[in-house]
């Protein structure tokens, strides 16, 4: 025992006793032989290592740096190199990627360069994996003349608009666009790159909440204007929505569509957050933040707070905007949440022109651990629930769905469309086609390829006119894709995909049609014969009300009109009422706090407001009169840089 134990302390210690050695014999050597370049640089690189081991012997922070002084700095080198060995010399082909596979990320890389994306030798997936998935082709194939697939949003000119306030300025749109992300999160140079490769192949670019910058203007790409609870671009001075401001904006021939951010599926429920490190001058006036602090957007609108407010918000925005299509994105969280929405449309007859499902598998924003991993439906479930929800209730054909959350190739697009989605949206696919190596440090300001970065340094690696073409290149190449699919299938068109296409795996021996694991519902039959749908629908539609967006236990009234909703006698299955009961059930009184302690993480979302939907009072302002002030701070900059060199000249 005292063997190892002299071993062992022998290890921990051996590097700091060996640099102290070292110093000691350059010293010797410096004393006999003279001074000389080499042995000068050895007792000083020595002595830096001897005084670095000190210092870890004394710090407090890391207990590995005090048991392992100078050795344990190997430990953080290579856990900070970690990500990219793992994914130039260990990831596969097709493992799980983080959390991309190199394949997908190759395929956008050949795409967006416009060179050979065919793969010799076979697919490299295992066919026989559960959850594997194919579309049935055709024997009697088709002939498509373009890959360019588009669908009319906010109703089809020539024909009659059905409900309140309508759309009256519908929009041709492709069906493979660009995902809300703002600049702020991206550089000026990325965003022109995308927007001027949307403009090149004919699809619409989301802005995204953090408005509408005067990079999204410059090339006259097609833009979806997303409005979040911090109302950028369209505010008051105390952060309410201002109808002038928007109406201002919103009446602009390139803005294509109004876009309603209610929840994004990378961090739904929890609002948005520009980190410090990107709020530049520019930013900061144009939101109304200080310089240099992270920028959060409130987790709930003030315009709104009931379904029917917001039905009425969509109108609003609707009649301020000319009549342009209107629409909301969300991730789906409670269900009976979604159904409030629901039958405020049935309510009011007025429904929005389109409604984007996001996915929890959507990560352009940085989010918490835990909120990227187990907060919100996927989006796979969303949709179905949203689209099958929609034809239920016969609303189905008065409004588009779009989807997001992770769409990279043209069997993603296939398998969205055949879930119910009419477009689909993609942020990482188009980060990827801008030349984004999935390096994972969006957040820091650090991006190594100039995409999510405000460093002047950094953003200049981006150049705008050949990362463009590369957007273009990717959009293209991805739906003619999708058009080959199609043909092999026998198709014409994305909307003439169902669930009946596509089959999935199950077992090493049995397959499924999607259409058998996630059947459509029948038109009208939430309205009509509710008693006999799934319980999803038959347990917690009776708990949505038009008017809150809280749980509404069923009255007797309606128990008596839905004998299905009625407690069972056993317990299980559910009941409507006995879900309302267990969910609305009075809390217990519980201690108070006693920490005092505020955690690291909570200071960065420190504001002054003092509940989700209230904007802090320190924003203020936004719009065209702050970005001019942004210039001006820009001008004042030059001059100033100019007059400190004049200065400087002999």
């Amino acid at each position: 025992m005292h063997v190892r134990a002299f071993l062992d302390h022998s290890i921990r210690f051996s590097t700091l006793a060996l640099c102290a050695l070292g110093t000691l014999l350059a010293l010797v050597w410096m004393a006999l032989a003279g001074p000389g370049p080499w042995s000068t640089a050895l007792m000083l690189l020595c002595a830096v290592l001897v005084g670095v081991g000190v210092y870890d012997l004394q710090q407090t922070r890391h207990a590995i740096l005090r048991n392992y002084p100078i050795l344990g700095h190997l430990r953080f080198a290579l856990e900070f190199i970690r990500p990219e060995i793992r994914q130039y010399f260990i990831e596969g082909d097709v493992e799980a990627g983080e959390p991309f596979t190199r394949a997908q990320r190759s395929v956008v890389y050949q795409r967006a360069k416009g060179v050979p994306d065919v793969r010799p030798f076979g697919t490299k997936l295992d066919v026989g994996a559960n959850g594997y998935e194919w579309i049935n082709h055709s024997m009697q194939t088709t002939h498509i003349e373009s890959h360019d697939f588009r669908i009319w949003i906010g109703g089809q000119p020539g024909v009659p608009r059905e409900g309140v306030a309508p759309c009256t300025q519908p929009y041709n749109a492709s069906v493979f666009n660009i995902s809300a992300m703002s600049f702020g999160a991206l550089s000026a140079n990325a965003i022109l790159a995308l927007n001027l490769g949307a403009r090149m192949d004919g699809f619409a670019h989301d802005t995204g909440e953090g408005g509408i910058s005067r990079y999204h203007r410059q090339h006259g790409g097609d833009l979806i204007w997303e409005i979040g609870s911090g109302y950028f671009g369209c505010r008051n001075d105390d952060g309410s929505f201002s109808p002038e401001r928007f109406a201002r904006q919103a009446v602009d021939p390139q803005i294509k569509m109004i876009e309603i951010k209610i929840s994004q599926g990378a961090k739904p429920g929890h609002g948005g957050m520009l980190p410090g490190a990107k709020v530049t001058p520019e930013i900061a006036a144009a939101r109304g933040i200080p310089v240099g602090q992270d920028c959060v957007s409130p987790s709930a609108h003030s315009a709104f707070s009931t379904p029917i407010e917001l039905m009425h918000f969509i109108a609003r925005l609707r009649q301020l905007s000319g009549g342009k299509p209107v629409g909301f994105k969300l991730c789906i969280g409670h269900i009976w949440e979604w159904f409030a929405i629901v039958k405020a449309m049935l309510e009011t007859d007025i429904t929005p022109d389109y409604i984007v499902v996001d996915g929890a598998e959507g990560g352009t924003g940085a989010a918490p651990i835990e909120f990227a991993d187990h907060m919100g439906a996927p989006v796979q479930e969303g949709l179905n629930l949203v689209s099958n929800t929609l034809i239920g209730v016969n609303l189905r054909h008065r409004i588009k769905i779009g989807a997001a959350g992770k769409v990279i190739n043209s069997f993603d697009l296939a398998r969205m469309f055949a879930l119910g989605a009419d477009w689909c949206n993609s942020g990482r696919g188009f980060m990827m086609a801008l030349g984004c190596i999935q390096a994972q440090v969006c957040h820091t300001g650090h991006c190594p390829t100039g995409i999510t970065t405000q460093d002047p340094l950094r953003e200049r690696a981006l150049v705008v006119a050949d990362k463009a073409t590369r957007v273009a290149q990717y959009h293209a190449n991805t739906l003619h894709a999708l058009k080959e699919l199609l043909q092999a299938a026998g198709l014409m068109h994305p909307d003439q995909l169902y669930t009946h296409h596509i089959v999935r795996r199950i077992d090493a021996t049995r397959v499924r049609l999607l259409s058998a694991m996630m059947p459509t519902m029948r038109f009208g039959a939430i309205l009509n014969d509710l008693e006999h749908q799934h319980n999803v629908y038959r347990l917690y539609w009776p708990l949505a009300d038009a008017h809150s967006f809280s749980l509404h236990p069923p009255t007797a009234e309606e128990l008596a009109a839905s004998p299905g909703i009625r407690p069972t006698i056993a317990g299980r299955p559910a009941s409507a009422v006995q879900i309302a009961e267990e969910l609305t059930r009075r809390r217990l009184p519980t201690p108070a706090p006693v920490s005092h302690l505020v955690p690291e993480q909570a200071r960065t979302f420190h504001s002054s407001a003092v509940s989700p939907s209230q904007v802090p009072p320190e924003w203020t302002g936004s719009g065209s009169d702050l970005l001019a002030a942004a210039m001006q701070l820009q001008d004042e900059h030059a001059h100033d840089a100019q007059a400190h060199a004049d200065d400087r000249r002999p």
